[in-house]
């Protein structure tokens, strides 16, 4: 490639701390599409989200939100095992799951695995996704197992996907242009190209192989890989 084009910094852990959050919405499904963190630093449950925590066999450190949806069960639970509560109004500007990630940034950089978050309602979804590539969270390394879609966001770096053969993945800019999309391993491949929002460029596009690389060196760039019932296993870690 020509020597004076930007390049994105290559993906890697950087010793980051591994924060997993858990909100609510459809009930968990296992196998989950892809596996979880070890080992995991802190957890993390965005209101009814903590239900979730029995499924995964994962301990909650923190539970937040209005607890307007976490089960009576649920909340019986976390307070006999001593997990700390952070109790909101009903009436509030944020989010269950904007309150969860207010608490993994307040704390600095991490590699943060949102489970949850799809089920029920469009609006609440569409929220969600737009959420997790909002600028204030630009301090952390985001993806998403969202029911049996995998959704990573990349800002300013390169991402190594796993996938299969065929697999299907979309890249969708977000909050602005994502400019220098170069990408390896896939069928349709970009070479330093400019996604404004709301383009169909990167939609379903496909793995060539077993993994692919999506690199951005200027803006917010999400990759969707939507799974299915095509999806026969999780894609090795």
């Amino acid at each position: 490639m020509p020597g004076d084009q930007p390049h994105a910094p290559d993906e890697g852990s950087d010793g980051l701390r591994q924060v997993v959050v858990l909100a609510g919405g459809d009930p968990v499904q296992l196998p989950l599409p892809r596996p979880l963190p070890h080992p995991i630093d802190l957890v993390i449950a965005a209101d009814g989200g903590y239900d979730a925590a029995a499924t995964l066999a994962v301990p909650v450190d923190v539970l937040v939100g209005d607890l307007d949806s976490v089960s009576p069960d649920g909340l019986a639970t976390a307070r006999a095992a001593g997990t700390r509560i952070e109790r909101h109004p009903v009436d509030k500007d944020r989010t269950d799951l904007a309150l969860a990630l207010d608490a993994v940034v307040a704390d600095g950089p991490a590699e943060v695995l949102l489970i949850g978050g799809h089920g029920g309602r469009l609006d609440h979804l569409l929220a969600n996704v737009a959420l997790l590539a909002a600028p204030e969270y630009g301090t952390l390394r985001i993806s998403a197992l969202l029911g049996e879609a995998v959704v990573t966001v990349l800002r300013d770096r390169r991402a190594r996907l796993l996938g299969r053969p065929g697999e299907l993945v979309s890249l969708l800019a977000m909050h602005g242009p994502a400019h220098g999309v170069t990408t390896t391993g896939l069928r349709f491949p970009l070479d330093h190209a400019t996604l404004p929002v709301g383009s169909s460029l990167g939609v379903s596009n496909e793995f060539t192989g077993s993994h692919a690389t999506v690199a951005v060196t200027d803006g917010v760039l999400v990759a969707v890989q939507p799974g299915g019932p095509d999806r026969i296993e999780p894609a090795p870690h």
